[in-house]
């Protein structure tokens, strides 16, 4: 279920710099038998990617008190995240053509 609303962006994992907002996604999760899911009960994880270049990682949350928040990743980081989901559908995206060539190299 993708949401529209915005989240903050840090730049580290410390959450030290917002760096921007971006739209909220779930696109990297997937159908585990019971719940769409990525990274445990209640965790949701979404890929974009900014103007500049950056990936970031969206961590989505549906535990009361948590909220949900980005982070910029490294593309090596991005595409290991993309593999790890099984979602190489998003690959074909435009905005992903760089970490397709990646994962070529590999």
């Amino acid at each position: 279920m993708t949401t529209l609303y915005r989240i903050n962006v840090f730049e580290d994992e410390f959450h030290s710099k917002v760096v921007t907002r971006v739209k909220y996604n779930e696109i990297l999760d997937y159908w585990d038998g019971h719940n769409w899911t990525n990274g445990g009960v209640g965790r949701h994880l979404g890929i974009t990617k900014l103007k500049d270049g950056r990936y970031v990682l969206i961590y989505g949350t549906q535990w009361q008190g948590e909220k949900d928040y980005g982070r910029v990743v490294s593309p090596k980081e991005a595409l290991h995240e993309i593999l790890k989901s099984h979602n190489t559908e998003l690959l074909t995206l435009k905005k992903f053509k760089d970490l397709k060539t990646l994962a070529e190299e590999k």
